[in-house]
Protein backbone atom coordinates (compact mmCIF):
# COMPACT_ATOMS: atom_id res chain seq x y z
CA UNK A 1 0.00 0.00 0.00
CA UNK A 2 1.29 3.61 -1.00
CA UNK A 3 0.72 6.77 1.00
CA UNK A 4 0.22 10.19 -1.01
CA UNK A 5 3.36 11.38 2.17
CA UNK A 6 4.83 14.96 0.86
CA UNK A 7 8.50 13.75 1.58
CA UNK A 8 7.82 9.91 0.01
CA UNK A 9 8.89 9.53 -4.00
CA UNK A 10 8.89 6.94 -5.91
CA UNK A 11 12.08 4.80 -6.52
CA UNK A 12 14.38 5.66 -9.06
CA UNK A 13 13.48 3.04 -11.24
CA UNK A 14 9.94 4.27 -12.08
CA UNK A 15 9.16 5.08 -15.25
CA UNK A 16 6.41 7.24 -16.63
CA UNK A 17 4.11 4.63 -17.00
CA UNK A 18 4.56 3.33 -13.32
CA UNK A 19 4.02 6.91 -12.03
CA UNK A 20 0.18 7.05 -13.36
CA UNK A 21 -0.51 3.50 -12.34
CA UNK A 22 1.05 4.69 -8.51
CA UNK A 23 -1.23 8.02 -8.31
CA UNK A 24 -3.98 6.29 -10.12
CA UNK A 25 -3.79 3.30 -7.31
CA UNK A 26 -3.82 6.15 -4.26
CA UNK A 27 -6.63 8.21 -5.60
CA UNK A 28 -9.13 4.71 -6.08
CA UNK A 29 -8.07 3.61 -2.53
CA UNK A 30 -8.89 7.29 -1.20
CA UNK A 31 -12.37 7.09 -3.98
CA UNK A 32 -12.83 3.64 -1.84
CA UNK A 33 -12.23 4.91 1.93
CA UNK A 34 -14.49 8.08 1.10
CA UNK A 35 -17.24 6.16 -0.43
CA UNK A 36 -17.25 3.78 2.10
CA UNK A 37 -17.44 6.32 5.00
CA UNK A 38 -14.15 4.75 7.11
CA UNK A 39 -12.95 7.63 7.90
CA UNK A 40 -16.21 9.16 9.49
CA UNK A 41 -16.40 5.86 11.27
CA UNK A 42 -12.17 5.61 12.82
CA UNK A 43 -13.00 9.45 13.94
CA UNK A 44 -16.12 7.79 16.32
CA UNK A 45 -14.75 4.39 16.99
CA UNK A 46 -10.83 5.24 16.79
CA UNK A 47 -8.76 6.05 19.62
CA UNK A 48 -6.94 8.30 17.44
CA UNK A 49 -7.40 11.77 19.16
CA UNK A 50 -5.67 14.41 16.23
CA UNK A 51 -4.07 14.86 13.27
CA UNK A 52 -1.00 17.01 12.31
CA UNK A 53 -1.18 18.43 8.86
CA UNK A 54 2.16 19.00 6.90
CA UNK A 55 2.05 21.78 4.23
CA UNK A 56 4.80 23.69 2.60
CA UNK A 57 3.96 25.83 -0.63
CA UNK A 58 0.74 27.55 -1.05
CA UNK A 59 0.45 29.00 -4.81
CA UNK A 60 -2.33 29.63 -7.31
CA UNK A 61 -0.68 28.62 -10.26
CA UNK A 62 -1.43 25.40 -12.04
CA UNK A 63 1.94 23.07 -12.11
CA UNK A 64 3.70 22.26 -15.25
CA UNK A 65 3.22 19.36 -16.78
CA UNK A 66 6.73 18.35 -15.70
CA UNK A 67 6.61 19.77 -12.00
CA UNK A 68 7.82 16.65 -9.49
CA UNK A 69 8.02 18.73 -6.45
CA UNK A 70 4.14 19.78 -7.11
CA UNK A 71 3.42 17.30 -4.32
CA UNK A 72 4.60 20.06 -2.05
CA UNK A 73 2.19 22.81 -3.38
CA UNK A 74 -1.85 23.71 -2.67
CA UNK A 75 -3.97 26.19 -3.91
CA UNK A 76 -5.21 28.67 -1.59
CA UNK A 77 -8.76 27.76 -2.38
CA UNK A 78 -7.87 24.41 -1.08
CA UNK A 79 -6.37 25.19 2.06
CA UNK A 80 -9.46 27.58 2.77
CA UNK A 81 -11.54 24.70 2.20
CA UNK A 82 -9.73 22.23 4.32
CA UNK A 83 -9.74 24.62 7.43
CA UNK A 84 -13.90 25.20 6.73
CA UNK A 85 -14.36 21.20 6.61
CA UNK A 86 -11.89 20.40 9.29
CA UNK A 87 -14.43 22.68 11.88
CA UNK A 88 -17.46 21.35 9.92
CA UNK A 89 -16.52 17.98 10.91
CA UNK A 90 -16.39 19.08 14.61
CA UNK A 91 -12.59 18.76 14.67
CA UNK A 92 -10.80 21.69 16.83
CA UNK A 93 -8.12 23.19 14.99
CA UNK A 94 -5.49 23.95 17.53
CA UNK A 95 -1.90 24.81 18.30
CA UNK A 96 1.13 21.96 19.04
CA UNK A 97 1.07 23.00 22.53
CA UNK A 98 -2.52 22.24 22.89
CA UNK A 99 -2.22 19.32 21.31
CA UNK A 100 0.35 17.84 23.53
CA UNK A 101 -1.44 18.61 26.58
CA UNK A 102 -4.63 16.98 25.29
CA UNK A 103 -2.50 13.91 24.77
CA UNK A 104 -1.87 14.17 28.71
CA UNK A 105 -5.76 14.42 29.84
CA UNK A 106 -6.46 10.92 30.83
CA UNK A 107 -10.13 10.58 29.29
CA UNK A 108 -10.41 11.83 25.46
CA UNK A 109 -11.03 15.03 24.52
CA UNK A 110 -12.66 16.77 21.74
CA UNK A 111 -10.64 15.54 18.47
CA UNK A 112 -7.97 18.18 17.34
CA UNK A 113 -6.04 19.09 13.92
CA UNK A 114 -2.67 21.38 13.85
CA UNK A 115 -1.67 23.00 10.60
CA UNK A 116 2.08 23.30 10.03
CA UNK A 117 4.52 24.91 7.21
CA UNK A 118 7.73 23.57 6.48
CA UNK A 119 10.50 25.72 5.05
CA UNK A 120 9.16 29.62 5.13
CA UNK A 121 8.31 29.79 1.57
CA UNK A 122 7.85 33.51 0.85
CA UNK A 123 4.16 32.34 -0.67
CA UNK A 124 3.04 31.54 2.45
CA UNK A 125 3.44 34.90 3.35
CA UNK A 126 1.31 36.23 0.35
CA UNK A 127 -1.39 33.45 -0.03
CA UNK A 128 -1.66 31.33 2.83
CA UNK A 129 -1.02 34.19 6.00
CA UNK A 130 -4.39 35.86 4.56
CA UNK A 131 -6.51 32.45 4.83
CA UNK A 132 -4.85 32.35 8.24
CA UNK A 133 -5.96 35.46 9.35
CA UNK A 134 -9.22 35.56 8.15
CA UNK A 135 -10.38 31.93 9.29
CA UNK A 136 -8.67 32.53 12.84
CA UNK A 137 -6.35 29.46 12.19
CA UNK A 138 -3.69 28.59 14.50
CA UNK A 139 -0.47 27.46 12.66
CA UNK A 140 3.07 26.55 13.06
CA UNK A 141 5.67 27.63 10.56
CA UNK A 142 9.45 25.35 10.51
CA UNK A 143 12.20 27.87 9.19
CA UNK A 144 15.02 26.77 8.20
CA UNK A 145 17.43 29.62 9.30
CA UNK A 146 19.73 29.49 6.74
CA UNK A 147 17.51 28.94 3.95
CA UNK A 148 15.98 33.08 5.45
CA UNK A 149 19.91 34.03 5.07
CA UNK A 150 19.31 33.43 1.59
CA UNK A 151 22.65 31.12 2.15
CA UNK A 152 20.92 27.36 1.30
CA UNK A 153 20.26 25.53 -1.34
CA UNK A 154 16.70 24.50 -1.95
CA UNK A 155 18.01 21.38 -3.87
CA UNK A 156 15.22 19.58 -4.67
CA UNK A 157 13.47 22.99 -6.84
CA UNK A 158 16.76 23.41 -8.02
CA UNK A 159 16.96 19.89 -9.93
CA UNK A 160 13.60 20.41 -11.25
CA UNK A 161 14.55 23.38 -12.73
CA UNK A 162 17.55 22.39 -14.09
CA UNK A 163 15.67 19.39 -15.61
CA UNK A 164 12.89 21.58 -16.67
CA UNK A 165 15.33 24.14 -18.53
CA UNK A 166 17.16 21.73 -20.74
CA UNK A 167 17.11 19.10 -23.42
CA UNK A 168 20.04 17.58 -21.95
CA UNK A 169 21.82 17.71 -18.57
CA UNK A 170 25.66 17.07 -17.19
CA UNK A 171 25.78 15.56 -14.11
CA UNK A 172 29.51 15.07 -12.54
CA UNK A 173 30.60 14.36 -16.78
CA UNK A 174 27.29 12.16 -17.23
CA UNK A 175 24.95 13.41 -19.57
CA UNK A 176 21.40 12.72 -18.95
CA UNK A 177 18.55 13.12 -21.61
CA UNK A 178 15.86 15.34 -20.91
CA UNK A 179 13.85 16.09 -24.44
CA UNK A 180 10.91 14.90 -23.26
CA UNK A 181 8.35 14.53 -20.39
CA UNK A 182 9.17 10.52 -19.80
CA UNK A 183 12.87 12.23 -19.91
CA UNK A 184 12.77 14.66 -17.60
CA UNK A 185 10.73 12.82 -15.08
CA UNK A 186 13.14 9.81 -15.47
CA UNK A 187 16.26 12.13 -15.25
CA UNK A 188 15.18 13.82 -11.84
CA UNK A 189 14.24 10.25 -10.28
CA UNK A 190 18.02 8.93 -11.02
CA UNK A 191 19.64 12.36 -9.73
CA UNK A 192 17.19 12.59 -6.83
CA UNK A 193 17.50 9.18 -5.15
CA UNK A 194 21.56 9.65 -6.23
CA UNK A 195 21.76 12.97 -4.18
CA UNK A 196 19.46 11.25 -1.49
CA UNK A 197 21.67 8.07 -0.67
CA UNK A 198 24.76 10.01 -0.73
CA UNK A 199 26.35 12.03 1.76
CA UNK A 200 25.70 15.56 2.38
CA UNK A 201 29.03 16.78 1.78
CA UNK A 202 29.02 14.59 -2.08
CA UNK A 203 25.03 15.57 -2.63
CA UNK A 204 26.55 19.52 -2.71
CA UNK A 205 29.18 19.10 -4.92
CA UNK A 206 27.16 17.23 -7.41
CA UNK A 207 24.71 19.93 -7.39
CA UNK A 208 27.24 22.73 -6.91
CA UNK A 209 28.91 21.17 -10.29
CA UNK A 210 25.28 20.84 -11.76
CA UNK A 211 24.49 24.13 -11.09
CA UNK A 212 27.62 25.29 -12.75
CA UNK A 213 27.33 23.62 -15.66
CA UNK A 214 23.91 24.73 -16.04
CA UNK A 215 24.24 28.65 -15.48
CA UNK A 216 21.35 28.38 -12.06
CA UNK A 217 22.08 30.42 -9.86
CA UNK A 218 21.30 28.87 -6.61
CA UNK A 219 21.44 31.63 -4.15
CA UNK A 220 18.94 33.78 -6.21
CA UNK A 221 16.43 30.74 -6.36
CA UNK A 222 17.10 30.63 -2.62
CA UNK A 223 16.11 34.55 -2.05
CA UNK A 224 13.16 34.43 -4.33
CA UNK A 225 11.70 31.97 -2.82
CA UNK A 226 12.29 31.88 0.71
CA UNK A 227 11.05 34.62 3.02
CA UNK A 228 14.19 37.33 4.35
CA UNK A 229 13.83 38.25 8.20
CA UNK A 230 12.00 41.21 7.75
CA UNK A 231 9.23 39.15 6.28
CA UNK A 232 9.59 36.44 8.79
CA UNK A 233 9.24 39.26 11.37
CA UNK A 234 4.75 39.22 10.43
CA UNK A 235 4.55 35.32 11.21
CA UNK A 236 6.58 36.01 14.13
CA UNK A 237 4.67 38.81 15.46
CA UNK A 238 1.45 37.10 14.96
CA UNK A 239 -0.91 35.48 17.68
CA UNK A 240 -1.90 32.88 15.44
CA UNK A 241 1.62 31.51 14.56
CA UNK A 242 3.87 29.21 16.57
CA UNK A 243 7.64 29.73 15.04
CA UNK A 244 9.36 26.41 15.20
CA UNK A 245 12.84 25.22 14.45
CA UNK A 246 13.61 23.48 11.12
CA UNK A 247 17.44 23.26 11.60
CA UNK A 248 19.92 25.68 9.98
CA UNK A 249 20.79 24.06 6.20
CA UNK A 250 18.19 21.91 5.86
CA UNK A 251 20.41 18.41 5.58
CA UNK A 252 19.08 15.49 6.51
CA UNK A 253 20.15 14.87 9.86
CA UNK A 254 20.69 10.95 9.96
CA UNK A 255 23.38 11.51 7.20
CA UNK A 256 25.44 13.96 9.17
CA UNK A 257 27.97 12.96 12.21
CA UNK A 258 26.35 13.04 15.57
CA UNK A 259 27.75 16.60 16.59
CA UNK A 260 27.12 18.09 13.09
CA UNK A 261 23.19 16.81 13.64
CA UNK A 262 23.46 18.22 17.13
CA UNK A 263 24.43 21.86 16.06
CA UNK A 264 22.64 21.56 13.27
CA UNK A 265 18.90 21.65 15.68
CA UNK A 266 20.83 23.38 18.58
CA UNK A 267 21.80 26.66 16.31
CA UNK A 268 18.54 27.11 14.59
CA UNK A 269 16.94 27.20 17.73
CA UNK A 270 19.52 29.83 18.95
CA UNK A 271 19.54 32.02 16.13
CA UNK A 272 15.72 31.83 16.43
CA UNK A 273 15.73 33.17 20.19
CA UNK A 274 17.49 35.99 19.19
CA UNK A 275 16.12 36.96 16.13
CA UNK A 276 12.52 36.98 17.68
CA UNK A 277 13.05 36.77 21.60
CA UNK A 278 11.68 33.74 22.52
CA UNK A 279 12.97 30.24 21.49
CA UNK A 280 11.20 27.67 19.82
CA UNK A 281 10.07 24.72 21.51
CA UNK A 282 9.01 22.79 18.24
CA UNK A 283 11.23 21.16 16.08
CA UNK A 284 10.31 19.42 12.45
CA UNK A 285 13.26 17.13 10.62
CA UNK A 286 14.35 18.02 6.82
CA UNK A 287 12.44 15.25 4.69
CA UNK A 288 11.55 13.80 7.91
CA UNK A 289 11.22 10.07 6.71
CA UNK A 290 12.93 7.19 8.07
CA UNK A 291 16.00 8.09 5.80
CA UNK A 292 16.54 11.60 7.18
CA UNK A 293 15.48 11.51 10.83
CA UNK A 294 15.65 8.37 13.45
CA UNK A 295 15.93 7.32 17.28
CA UNK A 296 19.28 9.24 17.29
CA UNK A 297 17.57 12.09 16.12
CA UNK A 298 14.52 11.66 18.08
CA UNK A 299 16.94 11.71 21.38
CA UNK A 300 18.93 14.81 19.87
CA UNK A 301 15.77 16.49 19.92
CA UNK A 302 14.60 15.55 23.33
CA UNK A 303 18.36 16.10 24.90
CA UNK A 304 17.81 19.76 23.47
CA UNK A 305 14.67 20.07 25.56
CA UNK A 306 12.12 20.63 22.83
CA UNK A 307 8.61 20.07 23.94
CA UNK A 308 7.75 18.00 20.00
CA UNK A 309 9.53 17.44 16.84
CA UNK A 310 7.35 16.33 13.92
CA UNK A 311 8.44 13.54 11.02
CA UNK A 312 6.81 13.29 7.81
CA UNK A 313 5.98 9.17 8.68
CA UNK A 314 2.19 9.30 8.22
CA UNK A 315 -0.52 8.74 10.99
CA UNK A 316 -2.71 10.04 13.53
CA UNK A 317 -1.90 11.12 17.10
CA UNK A 318 -2.50 8.84 19.97
CA UNK A 319 -2.76 8.81 23.57
CA UNK A 320 0.97 6.69 23.60
CA UNK A 321 2.12 10.13 21.56
CA UNK A 322 2.64 12.15 24.95
CA UNK A 323 5.54 9.33 25.44
CA UNK A 324 7.13 10.28 22.32
CA UNK A 325 6.98 13.89 21.59
CA UNK A 326 10.06 14.13 19.44
CA UNK A 327 8.60 11.41 16.64
CA UNK A 328 5.22 13.04 16.38
CA UNK A 329 3.99 11.30 12.79
CA UNK A 330 1.58 14.24 10.28
CA UNK A 331 -0.65 13.50 7.51
CA UNK A 332 0.58 15.36 4.45
CA UNK A 333 -2.29 17.56 2.43
CA UNK A 334 -0.22 16.99 -1.11
CA UNK A 335 -0.95 18.76 -3.92
CA UNK A 336 -1.83 15.93 -5.96
CA UNK A 337 -4.78 14.93 -3.84
CA UNK A 338 -6.53 18.31 -4.05
CA UNK A 339 -10.19 17.67 -4.34
CA UNK A 340 -12.28 18.53 -1.46
CA UNK A 341 -14.12 14.82 -0.65
CA UNK A 342 -10.59 14.02 0.32
CA UNK A 343 -10.50 16.18 2.85
CA UNK A 344 -12.64 13.98 4.94
CA UNK A 345 -9.85 11.27 4.65
CA UNK A 346 -6.82 13.14 5.59
CA UNK A 347 -8.43 14.41 8.60
CA UNK A 348 -8.74 10.71 9.65
CA UNK A 349 -5.54 9.81 11.20
CA UNK A 350 -5.97 6.81 11.95
CA UNK A 351 -6.74 5.87 8.31
CA UNK A 352 -3.15 6.93 7.80
CA UNK A 353 -1.68 4.93 10.83
CA UNK A 354 -3.46 1.94 9.14
CA UNK A 355 -1.46 2.62 6.25
CA UNK A 356 1.68 3.09 7.40
CA UNK A 357 1.56 -0.10 8.84
CA UNK A 358 0.57 -1.35 5.69
CA UNK A 359 3.33 0.64 3.91
CA UNK A 360 6.11 -0.61 6.24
Amino acid sequence: MVTPNSCARPSASRREGSVGLKYTAIRAVFEALWLSRLPALTRTLSSCRGVIFTLHRVLPDTPAPFSPNAILQVRPDFLDYCIERVRALDIDIITLDEAMERLRKPKAVRRFAVFTFDDAYRDNLEYALPILRRQDCPFTLYVPTGLVDGEGELWWQALEDIIAANNEVVANNERLATATLADKQQAFDTLYWRMRKMPEPDRLQLLYRLAAHHGFDLADQCRRLIMDWSELRQFADDPLCTIGAHTVKHYELAKLPPDEAREEIAHSVDILGAKFGKRPRHFSYPLGGPLSAGEREFDLARELGLATAVTTRPGGLYPHHRETPTALPRVSLNGLFQERRYVDVFASGAVFTWLGRMNG
